[in-house]
């Protein structure tokens, strides 16, 4: 099962999709897809892992998701955001490409036999990007969107904490 959920920054997201994994399973997995790019991101890394008890496992992968995905257990894949500016930066700013690339490993997803909670970021309901890259990775973010929606089982929409049920 897929179930993914997007929203804006600090719309409660991450809490929603802990609980909905905890709701699978008692041991689930946190995958993480960031790289640390500097040091108040891994604070936030911090603040994350400090969010979840002894529980959950952690596994950091950036791209390659399905290598670390295994059948009948539950994750959270957080997030496709991060995920996406790794493709994208490895791609060097080519929409197509890192567009392509993701969709693969996506797809992949889909033939697994396991619970797979996806958080995304809907950045392009805010200000108009300022710089080119910045307007072709909102692109980027919103075509891998659609397509993760697309073909997830379950869909939730997050604003201000509460969870708003579009699939």
């Amino acid at each position: 099962m897929i179930h993914y959920i997007s929203g804006g920054e600090r719309s409660g997201k991450s809490n929603f999709a802990q609980q909905l994994a905890l709701t699978f399973s008692q041991t689930p997995i946190y995958l993480a897809t960031s790289r640390i790019w500097d040091s108040d991101h891994q604070k936030r890394i911090n603040r994350h892992l400090a969010d979840r008890d002894e529980r959950w496992t952690s596994i950091e992968e950036e791209k390659q998701l399905v290598r670390v995905i295994e059948p009948k257990c539950t994750y959270v894949i957080d997030c496709v955001t991060l995920w996406l500016t790794n493709f994208f930066v490895d791609n060097k700013n080519d929409v197509d490409l890192a567009l392509a690339e993701a969709k693969k490993e996506f797809n992949q997803l889909l033939t697994i036999d396991a619970n797979i909670i996806i958080i995304s970021n809907e950045i392009g309901m805010g200000i108009h990007a300022q710089t080119e890259v910045g307007r072709k990775f909102t692109e980027l973010q919103g075509w891998m969107n659609q397509h993760i929606a697309k073909h997830a089982d379950k869909a939730t929409f997050m604003v201000s904490g509460l969870p708003m049920e579009l699939k």
